[in-house]
């Protein structure tokens, strides 16, 4: 479904085509466009033949590295696959040079992984970003068995990914599309913010009715905004802690990679005066910033809800005041501000006021721009 969303964005197929063809495993491939549930998609189609016992790790990735792909898609074809090499060891309990690739080191799986990699290329993508995985559900047929959905090795590839199950009792996410997913995305998440350039949608074999059996890839440039992810908002109402505990809990947070904590003044019930102790997480440390909260203030409960955070593009440039070198933190035109330490540091080393020194770096940091 990705090789075929990665054609219908643009990536040229001829040259999917002969990729395939320099591996030199006795599959080709073709490209159908097809409807799923009223959406144009294209159809990725491997023809692998009859194919004679399994493949270790170690022989497909000579396969690959002889198939004279470009460097980039060779190199990530070769990655996907030990990862995928790892999780099925782990699953097997067995050394990753004995896994034997029954299902995924068929000649169709080469080609899949292979064929994804090089739509990459060819699209010229920098950097990948993927939504939670609908992994779906119920049971999957495979040589070991009928299986709950996720697989086994499917769930360990994804452990510490969001996911969900949605849909028909189906698998919609395999071990071979897990690999591919959680090697080369950077992040799992909201999408980020981009002028949209195009999109392509690569279409699963069935079609399934009241869902489009469909995967989507955006392809797009970056915007202003250097950052967008989905954040998770922890908070507490606080009215029996010691303010000195308090901020020192606010410090823990910090430490332990919260992106921001605030406290806020409020009154509860009863009248009494408290704080709202709010702390904005990364998706991956919420879990671990709860226990913070636990551990460091005298709050038994909390609320914990996702939001999205963006962040401006920003750079650095160092100007010259008379109390010495300020960073200056600069977003777009008309929007900077000098870095708080430096400023705080010359304070303290000259005796200047510390609005002094801010003043004096915004003014430095404006002559230079006229």
């Amino acid at each position: 479904m990705l090789v075929g969303a990665l054609a219908d964005a643009g990536a040229d197929t001829g040259a999917i085509a002969d990729a395939i063809a320099s591996l030199d495993i006795g599959a080709t491939v073709s490209f159908e466009k097809v409807r799923r549930c009223g959406i144009g998609a294209t159809r990725y189609h491997v023809e692998a033949g009859e194919q004679r016992g399994h493949r270790h790790l170690s022989h497909i990735i000579k396969i690959i590295e002889k198939a004279g792909l470009e460097a980039r898609a060779a190199h990530n074809a070769v990655e996907i696959f030990q990862r995928l090499g790892e999780a099925e060891a782990a699953v097997h309990q067995t050394p990753i040079e004995k896994v034997h690739f029954h299902e995924v080191g068929a000649a169709d799986s080469i080609a899949d992984i292979v064929g994804a990699s090089v739509g990459f290329e060819l699209l010229g993508v920098d950097r990948i970003v993927c939504s939670p995985i609908n992994v779906g559900s119920g049971t999957v047929s495979t040589e070991h068995g009928d299986l709950p959905v996720p697989a086994p090795a499917t769930a360990l590839l994804l452990a510490g990914v969001p996911v969900y199950s949605r849909g028909p009792a189906v698998e919609l996410a395999t071990p071979t599309g897990a690999a591919v997913a959680v090697t080369l995305a950077e992040r799992f998440g909201t999408m980020p913010p981009m002028r949209l350039a195009r999109s392509g949608y690569g279409a699963g074999s069935h079609d399934f009715p009241g869902q489009a059996n469909v995967l989507r890839v955006m392809l797009g440039e970056p915007a202003n905004a250097e950052e967008a992810l989905e954040v998770t908002v922890i908070e507490a109402h606080i009215d029996d802690l010691n303010p000195q505990v308090l901020a020192y809990a606010a410090e823990r947070l910090v430490e332990a990679g919260a992106l921001d904590v605030s406290l806020e003044p409020i009154v509860m019930k009863k009248g009494r005066p408290g704080n709202l102790l709010r702390v904005v997480a990364r998706w991956e440390d919420r879990e671990t910033l709860a226990q913070v909260v636990f551990a460091e203030t005298s709050t038994l409960g909390l609320r914990m809800y996702a939001a999205e955070r963006r962040v401006q593009a920003r750079r650095f440039e160092t100007v010259d005041t008379k109390y010495g070198k300020v960073r200056m933190k600069i977003a777009s035109p008309g929007s900077y501000a000098p870095e708080y330490e430096d400023c705080r540091r010359l304070a303290l080393e000259t005796g200047a006021a510390l609005k002094e020194v801010i003043a004096e770096a915004n003014y430095t940091y404006q002559k230079q721009l006229k």
